[in-house]
């Protein structure tokens, strides 16, 4: 009973997070966007745009220039992220690949530095001011899931070891609809069913920023407004506006 509630559990946040992302995708695409309003000073190339994403995307560039210590704990959690979600992939594969299994040990102590971000950002919210202003609950309740998700998975790997080999043929076996039982963890449970419902919030939250700072007109539009002629999607052409 208990495999056959969580295989269910992830075939249904599976099917909502790649479908929600994909809708929410769709939505960015089709959104016009009624003016040329890139946030200066802006490249003036598309060239120069590509390399202010890169930087964006993966540096946080603009954070950097507003606030330090506020970014020394958005790229903890952003970098810890990412090495916890690659080495997690040694669940799914098999045989592991090198460079994932080269990235275990990295990945084992990113849980820490992630939990130390998400306290960072979780702190920014309650006592910086203008911060906490525009706070909704769901800000907090968010970064306490983040917290949740790190804490629980910690026990696990410091205190209270898991049966990782039956955890992974649970997943191999979601894969290719082949269910093997889920070893009787409260731990892993309390891990498994936080992570499950971070993947049915992700597409309806604040979260889904990943995908959409690549449509933020703020920062993948070219600067170049005395060059070439906009026209706004939302306005007729200019040479069908009435003339006086």
């Amino acid at each position: 009973m208990l495999t056959t509630v969580y295989a269910l559990l992830f075939y249904v946040a599976f099917v909502i997070f790649v479908g929600g992302i994909a809708y929410r995708i769709w939505e960015y695409k089709k959104t016009p966007v009624p003016l040329k309003i890139p946030t200066t000073p802006a490249p003036t190339t598309r060239v120069g745009v590509l390399w202010r994403m890169f930087k964006e995307v993966l540096f946080f560039e603009s954070l950097w220039k507003s606030n330090k210590w506020i970014w020394i704990f958005a790229q903890l959690f952003h970098a810890s992220l990412w090495l916890i979600i690659i080495r997690h992939l040694r669940y799914f594969l098999q045989p592991v690949p090198e460079l994932i299994a080269l990235a275990q040990p990295f990945g084992k102590y990113a849980g820490l530095t992630f939990v130390l971000g998400a306290l960072g950002l979780l702190a920014r919210r309650m006592f910086v001011a203008r911060v906490r202003y525009i706070s909704a609950p769901s800000d907090y309740l968010m970064l306490l899931l983040f917290l949740g998700i790190g804490i629980s998975g910690l026990m696990m790997t410091f205190v209270t070891r898991t049966d990782v080999v039956g955890v992974k043929a649970f997943f191999l076996g979601l894969m290719t609809f082949n269910w093997q039982p889920l070893p009787n963890s409260p731990q892993l449970l309390l891990h498994l069913g936080l992570v499950a419902l971070w993947m049915i919030i992700f597409p309806f939250s604040k979260l889904v920023h990943a995908p959409g700072v690549f449509f933020s007109p703020t920062r993948n539009a070219v600067d170049d407004p005395r060059e070439r002629f906009y026209q706004s999607p939302v306005l007729p052409p200019i040479d069908q506006v009435p003339q006086e």
